[in-house]
């Protein structure tokens, strides 16, 4: 089928509706050809059936002339009796042969119709016969064919002429009407050539106004550059801004031990190897921050991921676990927990959600910080507030994007990397539940101490149907 493949698009289409048009040209014509045959064929008995009638008459009222008249499509017309003698005929007719042999004669008497050679009568063209009882006799009459035969000859001879042209027509029209119809797609396709030569996706592909299935193609595709052109442009970001945090840490790697390596002797190794030590932590954390939302990019990938590993989780107990490994931080680190919340999802990412939401509290926290957990209809919800200087209304969303750092009081993470809470969001996104932050005023709240606003990050997570 190399050759079909050949033809391209819009030969397969004009291919397929020359053929199509040709075969139903093909039925029509022959079907035409039948119902002119039927109808010639019946107005030819249905003539010779008059005049037969006509002598029938002339028979039972004892007055038929000899011969018998016969009109002007009428070949021959012959009386014949019950033992198949002739007893009239028309001028020119055959007084001793019937037209009929005598079991045909016997079938007209029925009703049937024969198509007899012209020879019977000594013509040269065939003829149809008919019979029509006429009291103890049966009148025979014949008509030529010869114009039924002409004229169905003439009818499919000029079908079988025009038919080619007319199709070569119609196909010169559909090959036109398919290169039309196509034109929204050819435009198409060289627009997506022009933007895979220019290698971007911002650029958009022409859409016709036609309201048609080809504009909704070229919407959707439309649609599919525009997700592509902005997962581009924060890969590019991610990638920008990854090279820019991974460098700080490496380069006060090397400018410490270029340092001790001048120095050589005279350098404190044990202190150089703690700093070190230090960036290499950060550097780790940093790496290991940046794999976990590289591999989150994908939410429903991510999704299926989690769900691969969830399982029931109690967030009273986890947000318990993970408080308790804050006894050492610089603020207090108080759990407040209500009732117990049963959710599905990774323990492991949960509690990095948390650990997360802990991490930066106690970074800007005054005075102390609580993590809380409580039941809201069918929501599990996990609360962290800290009474830090807080986040101004403009910046609480934009802080969940990654490598976000505020240049206020809460500017400059004392070790952190600005991914902290973007992953916050990629892992609560993962388990279908949302993060917010709001101001934790301190009469709304069970923090004290003389802090700031402070803030407050709430987690909205579903809560397993059983335990709502």
């Amino acid at each position: 089928m190399r050759w079909w493949s050949r033809l391209g698009l819009r030969g397969r289409l004009t291919l397929i509706a020359v053929a199509g048009l040709a075969i139903g040209l093909t039925l029509g014509g022959a079907l035409l050809v039948f119902a002119l045959q039927a109808t010639l064929s019946r107005a030819l008995d249905n003539s010779a059936l008059d005049s037969g009638r006509e002598v029938a008459a002339l028979v039972r009222a004892g007055k038929l002339p000899d011969p018998i008249p016969a009109g002007e499509r009428v070949a021959t017309i012959q009386v014949v009796d019950r033992a198949d003698r002739i007893v009239a005929t028309s001028a020119g007719a055959d007084r001793l042969v019937p037209v009929l042999h005598a079991d045909e004669v016997r079938a007209a008497r029925g009703g049937e119709r024969f198509d007899v050679p012209g020879d019977r009568a000594g013509l040269a063209t065939p003829l149809r016969v008919v019979a029509v009882p006429a009291g103890n006799d049966t009148v025979l009459v014949a008509v030529s064919r010869s114009e039924l035969t002409q004229s169905v000859g003439l009818v499919r001879n000029v079908l079988l002429v025009a038919f080619p042209a007319l199709v070569a027509v119609l196909g010169l029209v559909a090959w036109r009407a398919v290169g039309w119809t196509l034109r929204p797609v050819e435009a198409l396709r060289r627009g997506a050539e022009e933007i895979a030569n220019a290698g971007s996706p911002a650029s958009r592909l022409p859409a016709p106004a036609t309201g048609d299935e080809v504009a909704r193609l070229a919407t959707t595709l439309n649609g599919m550059l525009s997700r592509l052109a902005a997962s581009q442009q924060r890969q590019r970001a991610f990638v920008a801004d990854a090279a820019h945090e991974l460098r700080s840490p490496v380069a006060s790697i090397r400018t410490q031990l270029e340092v001790a390596q001048r120095l050589g002797d005279r350098a404190d190794w044990p202190d150089v190897a703690g700093d070190l030590l230090v960036d290499t932590e950060r550097l780790s954390r940093l790496t290991e921050d940046l794999l976990l939302l590289a591999r989150s990019a994908d939410s429903d990938e991510a999704a299926a991921r989690m769900a691969r590993r969830a399982e029931r989780v109690d967030l009273a107990e986890l947000v318990t676990d993970v408080v308790d490994r804050y006894e050492a931080a610089r603020v207090p680190v108080t759990a407040r927990i209500d009732v117990p919340a049963e959710v599905h999802g990774d323990p492991a990412a949960l509690a990095r959600v948390v650990g997360n939401l802990l991490d930066n509290a106690v970074r800007h926290a005054e005075t102390e910080v609580v993590a809380s957990v409580s039941v809201v209809r069918d929501e599990a919800v996990v609360v962290v507030t800290d009474d830090g200087p807080g986040i101004p209304p403009a910046d609480r969303d934009r802080v969940f994007d990654r490598f976000t750092r505020l240049d206020d009081g809460r500017a400059r993470d004392e070790g952190g990397s600005g991914l902290g809470l973007a992953i916050v969001a990629e892992l609560v996104a993962a388990h279908h539940g949302v993060v917010a932050l709001t101001a934790a005023h301190h009469r709304d709240r069970n923090v004290g101490g003389p802090g700031g606003p402070g803030v407050r990050a709430e987690v909205r997570l579903p809560l397993l149907p059983d335990t709502a």
